[in-house]
């Protein structure tokens, strides 16, 4: 005798696929088959269900972790420390260390710097096709400048060949850096350093934005620096001038040659800044933390 049909349908089953934005996980990033909810649109059009009941449901998503690993300032000091400018090559680690924790630029935008994109008189840099395609000019603190300057002038020459292709920052065989090479040099200068954080290149990243928000920086200058297009979808993209965005710099990122008293802005911001769930700084340090998990896999 056959069975007769369930009057409603099974609703819930096992999904092993990775899940879409939205869809909930587990603890181990995999859709959790206890909240996957598979619609079944079908049914209702034959007429087996009025509706589906689970449609309506507000399903709970994987909270989303900050960046780990976030570098103290003393410890980006040690590092910056760490490196033997008496050598050649300790002054260039220094010179790109000093430009990725002043800048906030990305692991392949600083590999891909040309000599025409850097400006040390005016204290500027121009990242051209950055995520998404996108040019952008950021400001270089005074202390990257000098470091900057001093690889230009002692170093870059001497490993320059006649194929120069005007790429900012030489290996020793005079080429340009591949990305997972430059990282796999940042890498070795941490752990010389004592630093035992995951990471690399995207370590200052994440330390130049933080840093600067604890020093009282607007978020909208944060955003501009790192070159986010939005924070999240209900945020208009503000576009801000370099000279103003030198200024911020200059009062908010802790790397500057000479250190004057916190202006009072400064200090309420950071005192008050306490992100919680869905605040324009939590969004921007989730932002990051993608960023930097997107890196570790290329």
């Amino acid at each position: 005798m056959p069975s007769h049909p369930q009057p409603y349908p099974l609703l819930v089953r096992p999904r092993r696929r990775r899940p879409r934005a939205g869809v909930p996980a587990d603890d181990t990033g995999h859709a959790d088959p206890a909240l996957s909810v598979t619609p079944r649109a079908r049914l209702t059009k034959q007429n087996h269900i009025l509706y589906n009941p689970a449609a309506d449901l507000d399903l709970p998503t994987r909270p989303k972790a900050l960046p780990k690993g976030l570098l103290s300032v003393a410890q980006v000091e040690d590092i910056l420390n760490s490196c033997d400018v008496t050598k050649p090559e300790g002054l260039r680690m220094r010179a790109m260390l000093e430009v990725f924790y002043s800048t906030g630029v990305r692991r392949f935008e600083l590999a891909g710097l040309k000599l025409f994109d850097v400006d040390v008189e005016r204290g500027a840099l121009m990242v051209r096709q950055g995520k998404g395609a996108k040019d952008r000019l950021v400001p270089v603190g005074e202390r990257a400048c000098a470091w900057l300057d001093k690889y230009l002038r002692e170093v870059r020459p001497e490993r320059a060949t006649n194929h120069d292709d005007y790429t900012l920052f030489l290996d020793d065989d005079g080429r340009g850096y591949e990305a997972g090479r430059l990282g796999d040099q940042v890498k070795r200068q941490l752990v010389a350093a004592g630093v035992q954080h995951p990471g690399s290149c995207h370590l200052f990243r994440v330390a130049c934005a933080t840093h600067m928000l604890e020093n009282g920086a607007d978020i909208r200058f944060i955003q501009s620096l790192l070159g986010h297009a939005k924070l999240d979808t209900t945020q208009i993209y503000t576009l801000v001038s370099l000279a103003k965005l030198k200024e911020v710099h200059a009062a908010t990122h802790p790397a500057r040659l000479h250190r004057g008293p916190q202006n009072a802005s400064g200090g309420a911001n950071a005192a008050a800044m306490a992100p919680g769930p869905g605040d324009p700084v939590q969004v921007l340090l989730e932002a990051l933390q993608a960023e930097g998990s997107e890196t570790d896999k290329s």
